[in-house]
């Protein structure tokens, strides 16, 4: 009897898992494990079966022309073609020069346009200071244009040109009286000091027409050059109140009404005044005859 009891005892299964089906349990309680399960293994296998099928060149190009055309059918529908072009804020001549800048051959898609390049290529042209870009509801490519205002004529080594108030160039003229209402300033560099020359030619203003222009001297200095020949020579440093000196002389004793080739500013505490030849001429010749007429 206590045999059997031994022997049925000694036959009872374990009801524990086993060691495989514990380790299992454990990891299906891993929130990583059962991402993985859940997402990693389906992208996988999906990644998988993508790569083999796009292995097939023709399929590829099927898939591109595919999605080319289904672009190409959004982008060229009406609501989003580009028709004309309107440009506001340039005068003719340089409507044109922009226009030729920017040779769109319409009608175009919205999407080809790239308005920053547009922008910058007319940005380069040297009449435009600044330019914005649009499109307009109907199709147009709406183009505002601020342009560069000229306020002098500046004769260079190469000739006649407009510019403005920075010394940028603005457009070539071929003659001073193409723009008469515009001062004239020359010689090298003269247009990186538009500013003071424009100060000097405010201040020559009770000089009126007798006023031709003024001229960049070694790139440092300025002379005002008047009717007759006149010059007036201004030194490097104080400019605008030597030449207000010499307004204010012609005011009270008509310097410059006189005889007078060259007004010397450049030695402020000594200024020269330098006769014209026919009145040196004149000089010398009645110096002559009053000695002769003392022997």
């Amino acid at each position: 009897m206590l045999s059997l009891i031994r022997r049925n005892k000694t036959s009872r299964s374990d009801p524990a898992p086993s060691r495989w089906s514990w380790r299992m349990e454990r990891l299906m309680l891993t929130p990583v494990f059962r991402f993985a399960l859940r997402v990693g293994v389906p992208f996988c296998i999906t990644l998988a079966a993508g790569t083999w099928y796009l292995t097939d060149e023709a399929r590829r190009d099927m898939i591109a022309q595919t999605v080319a055309d289904a672009r190409a059918s959004i982008e060229t529908r009406p609501e989003f073609m580009v028709n004309l072009m309107a440009i506001d804020g340039a005068e003719d001549d340089l409507a044109a020069h922009i226009r030729a800048a920017v040779p769109l051959d319409f009608p175009v898609s919205s999407f080809d346009l790239d308005l920053t390049a547009i922008r910058q290529t007319i940005t380069e042209i040297s009449a435009v200071n600044q330019a914005a870009l649009r499109i307009r509801p109907g199709g147009v490519l709406q183009v505002d244009v601020t342009p560069r205002v000229p306020v002098a004529i500046w004769r260079s080594e190469t000739g006649l040109a407009l510019i403005d108030r920075d010394g940028i160039y603005v457009a070539e003229i071929l003659t001073r009286y193409a723009r008469p209402d515009l001062p004239l300033i020359a010689g090298g560099k003269a247009n990186q000091s538009v500013t003071e020359a424009l100060s000097l030619i405010a201040a020559a203003d009770p000089l009126g027409d007798r006023l031709r222009g003024v001229v960049r001297i070694g790139e440092r200095r300025w002379d005002v050059v008047l009717d007759r020949g006149q010059r007036i020579l201004l030194p490097e440093t104080g400019a605008l109140q030597a030449l207000e000196r010499v307004i204010a002389l012609e005011g009270a004793r008509d310097v410059l009404s006189r005889d007078v080739a060259r007004v010397d500013m450049r030695l402020g505490q000594r200024p020269t005044v330098q006769m014209s030849k026919e009145a040196s001429d004149q000089w010398r010749a009645r110096q002559t005859n009053f000695k002769a007429q003392e022997k």
